[in-house]
């Protein structure tokens, strides 16, 4: 590797601190960086091309963002964790600085997952984790749904998500969907809170495209990753299909490393005996 992005939590005095000595560290290798916060999209996405690896250091959050700043270039992202949960991140803060020579000689393996892409009229957003229409108000909305052109129902709940198997682990699974496997490219489609229509989540094939219709008279917001968003008027169509974009990771733990960390994650180490 000839050219590392470092991109770190703002706000994060540690976050902050590790960048730095990771810079060090590949500079003591003749290695060439640059080094932004999570803020400073304008700043990072320039510098994108031609590196070979971004670290982030945070949590999930942090890799979403990350993402959206890579995107479309698929550069291979080590998510280096200060949170809590971590589910993307691949390796702890307190680990890295001795871990990172081997990785810098090869070691590990990529992994690659699959993202949505909405289109909203002329915009088109990217998602990792999911794309949200929910309600502005503490109240239900109906919003209608079709997949590949067929209608489903008019769902009347506090919002909708169509989620990729990365997603499938977060506000989806919250709202009672299913966990696909990481590399999965199916498309969940599950409501929040649904009072009327089907109150299941829907798992669909790769190639679907989900529409959602905001009923007349519902005020309500597009969210992408929980990170962005854009109001929506009544009678408007949201369109979500994969994206042509992917996200890719370094990992350095089995693949099946997934179903233990699940395990300990959502709660399975505190209720063992």
């Amino acid at each position: 590797m000839k050219r590392i992005g470092i991109l770190y939590r703002p706000l994060s005095e540690r976050a902050r601190e590790l960048a730095e000595k990771l810079e060090e560290l590949l500079s003591s290798r003749q290695i060439s960086s640059w080094r932004c916060s999570t803020r400073e999209e304008d700043k990072a996405r320039p510098q994108v091309a031609g590196t070979d690896l971004i670290l982030t250091i945070g949590g999930d959050g942090t890799i979403l963002r990350a993402v959206r700043i890579v995107t479309p270039q698929s550069v291979p992202i080590l998510g280096i964790n200060l949170g809590k949960l971590g589910f993307i991140t691949e390796i702890d803060g307190n680990e890295i600085l001795s871990s990172l020579p081997d990785l810098l000689e090869g070691k590990g393996w990529i992994e690659e997952r699959a993202m949505l892409e909405a289109q909203v009229e002329d915009k088109s957003l990217h998602a990792l984790n999911d794309v949200v229409l929910r309600s502005v108000a503490v109240r239900l909305v109906n919003i209608e749904a079709e997949v590949d052109g067929t209608a489903i129902t008019t769902y009347r709940a506090d919002g909708m998500i169509v989620a990729t198997a990365t997603g499938s682990t977060s506000y989806s699974l919250a709202s009672g969907g299913p966990i696909l496997h990481p590399q999965s490219r199916e498309i969940v489609l599950q409501p929040v809170s649904c009072h009327l229509g089907l109150s299941h989540a829907l798992v669909l094939p790769p190639q679907s495209i989900v529409a959602l219709r905001v009923a007349r008279g519902e005020r309500v917001v597009l969210s992408i990753d929980g990170q962005v968003e854009l109001p929506l008027s009544d009678g408007q169509n949201v369109r979500v299909k994969l994206s042509p974009h992917i996200a890719r990771f370094l990992r350095i733990r089995e693949p099946t490393h997934f179903y233990s960390s699940l395990w300990q994650k959502l709660g399975g180490r505190g209720n063992a005996s």
